[in-house]
């Protein structure tokens, strides 16, 4: 959250480190659902983060959501990396 410059899809690190603190972080808590149904991997640079859906633990769905950091909202935007890659960088998905 922060120390890494934007990127299209974070490095490993930056995707352990966030996911840890969106999950342990007391505040969010008091603001947020729980964020443990998402995995962070990319934000929009704006605060907005894209994440895979968990299920019992694991990534079971290739599907890719935004998680609008103002409303809370978790929203489908591609039903994969590469369809959610090409959306980004072609200007079809935008936040």
């Amino acid at each position: 959250m922060g120390e890494y410059e934007l990127s299209l899809v974070w490095p490993v690190e930056q995707i352990a480190k966030d996911n840890i603190q969106f999950r342990n972080e007391v505040t969010f808590a008091e603001l947020y659902m729980p964020f443990d149904s998402l995995l962070f991997f990319a934000d929009a640079g704006n605060g907005d983060q894209f994440a895979y859906s968990i299920l019992s633990g694991s990534v079971r769905r290739n599907d890719i959501f935004v998680w609008n950091h103002e409303d809370d909202s978790r929203t489908w935007i591609a039903s994969s990396l590469k369809h959610f890659i090409e959306g980004w960088l072609s200007g079809r998905i935008k936040i």
